[in-house]
């Protein structure tokens, strides 16, 4: 690997794609968002949130039914898609769903789980579209590497050390060593976009010579659920058109600034990952 560059302001203003005075909800993408379980509403909440205050036009969260309501209430902009307990039948309604859709985002409080594995060894061929793997998506690949020559899909993953440890597999302790190398092995082995989170983010495409660092962020936003905000954020520009390594970028960059934001306001203490959907809006303003 040559080096590393730094995501500056510069790359994430030529990126950023413009709003058009004559468009509608149809010119900005339609998010597909896998994500929640029992217990673990919120991720689904920050996920789908994060794509809409990202400029997605449209974001179907496929949620559980218990889910359907906090989500309803908390996203009342959302497209929701309940899904019963079985798998096999939860997997064709998601599958049937696709069409249309611009992104997928997979993973974000899907539960680590015997359904969750048998519904995503169904879903995650037919995927066509650029898809993010967070969290329990993460899982599911670590524990089918083999089943990676299956998905067909443009992947971006987003894994914290912990994870990114189980799909190498190695220690925490390894990949934390040497972040660049990681997140470049990572994204060689699964052919896929990576985003190695944590304390200057590292971004690495496939067979790359170069990867992307990130220096915007905040200590504040070691908070469970802040992955949840930029796995939604990826995915919603992505949706736009953004490619996906770029969408990886900026989506990072604008995560951070976010959570500098919000840290600003209300300290790195007791700032949450919440606060971040707050400053996305003052925070695009800057790019129109």
């Amino acid at each position: 690997m040559a080096g590393y560059r730094r995501i500056d302001d510069n790359l994430v203003r030529s990126c950023l794609i413009p709003r058009q005075p004559d468009s509608n909800k149809g010119t900005y993408g339609h998010v597909l968002a896998l994500v929640g379980s029992y217990g673990m509403a919120g991720a689904a909440r920050l996920c789908v949130e994060g794509a809409y205050r990202s400029g997605a036009g449209l974001v179907t969260a496929a949620v559980p039914e218990p889910v359907v309501l906090p989500v309803t209430v908390a996203v009342p902009e959302a497209l929701v898609l309940p899904l019963d307990a079985k798998p096999l039948s939860a997997a064709e309604r998601v599958i049937a769903a696709l069409s249309g859709k611009t992104a997928v985002v997979v993973g974000c409080g899907l539960g680590n789980t015997p359904h969750t594995d048998a519904l995503l060894s169904r879903v995650m061929p037919a995927l066509e579209v650029p898809t993010v793997l967070d969290a329990d998506g993460l899982n599911w690949l670590s524990a089918h590497i083999d089943k990676r020559e299956t998905v067909s899909a443009p992947l971006c993953l987003t894994p914290h050390p912990g994870e990114m440890a189980r799909l190498l597999g190695c220690s925490v302790e390894r990949v934390q060593a040497d972040r660049l190398a990681a997140a470049q092995l990572c994204a060689d082995r699964f052919a896929a976009v990576t985003v190695l989170k944590g304390h200057q983010t590292v971004i690495a495409v496939p067979d790359g010579d170069t990867v992307l660092l990130n220096p915007t962020g905040t200590s504040g936003m070691a908070v469970g659920g802040s992955g949840d905000v930029l796995a939604g954020m990826i995915a919603s520009l992505i949706a736009q058109g953004l490619t996906v390594a770029k969408a990886a970028a900026c989506g990072a960059y604008l995560h951070g600034l976010a959570g500098q934001q919000a840290a600003a306001k209300l300290s790195q203490h007791g700032m949450l990952p919440r606060d971040l959907l707050a400053e996305l809006g003052p925070l695009f303003l800057r790019y129109e």
